[in-house]
This record gives structure tokens, sequence and C-alpha cells, in this order.
């Protein structure tokens, strides 16, 4: 893993991340994850307790103005498989709510306006004003 990124990075992303987890003032929050991490986070976003983000490539994730991540959701831009790695840029539009536990995997976008139900796996593009749920990822509702 060293070769692909510094070990100090990681180290750094690491702290930024355990600390930002557990405060409870979301302006807060949000300023230590722009200005350390390099994530693009929109006014009026509110991300919630123990949320957790790629420590290796945060800076690839944007996320919308009056979004809301729920607890526990986990947000990766990396993955190491048995044969490949991938990286991916994670677009989180504006007005989109993601429910508690979810898990969203590298190179995804999630539209305007959508609602990502609790404990999905997000593999996939979601569309601007629908609502997907389960693992793995289904429509419920375009």
């Amino acid at each position: 893993m060293y070769r692909t990124i510094s070990f100090w990075k990681v180290l750094r992303n690491t702290l930024v991340c355990w600390v930002a987890r557990y405060l409870p003032f979301f302006r807060l929050k949000n300023s230590l994850y722009r200005r350390l991490l390099g994530v693009s986070v929109g006014s009026q976003t509110a991300i919630a307790f123990f949320v957790m983000f790629d420590l290796l490539y945060p800076e690839k994730i944007k996320i919308g103005k009056n979004t809301i991540i729920g607890y526990n959701t986990t947000i990766l831009t990396h993955e190491y498989l048995i044969d490949e790695y991938r990286i991916g840029e994670v677009c989180i539009g504006d007005n989109v709510m993601i429910g508690a536990n979810t898990t969203i995997l590298p190179g995804v976008s999630i539209g305007d306006g959508a609602v990502v139900g609790a404990g999905s796996i997000v593999s996939k593009d979601v569309a601007a004003h629908s609502f997907v749920a389960g693992n793995p990822m289904r429509v419920i509702r375009e």
C-alpha cells in the first residue's frame, strides 16, 4: 500500500478522520474535512457521527449542499482487489439523503435529490431524484 501513497499522508488522514468522526459540530467537522483532507463539502451539509471517509484519497470525495450523510456511513475512493487496484471519484449531489450504515464504493455518482436507504451498498450510479436501497442496491422509485 505504501508504494502507492505516503505513510505520513495516511497517518495524517487517519488522525483527522478519527477526530472529525466524534465532533458534534457540523461546521467544525466540515471545515476539518475541507481544509485538512481536501474533501469538497457543500454548505448546510450534515455529516453524522461516525461517518468514515477513505483514508488514502479523501480529496476525491465531493459532497453537494444541503446533503445528509447518515450514521456510520463509509465512503471509499479506492479498492485493492486480488488482480487490480481501482481509484474513483465519489460525487454526491445537492439535497441528497444517505441512510445510516451505507457503504459507497469508488467511482459512484449520486444525483441531486436522491435518497439512499439505510444499510445499502452503493456500487453503481444513482439517478437524480430516485430512491435506492438494499444489498445489492436496487432502485425502489425513480
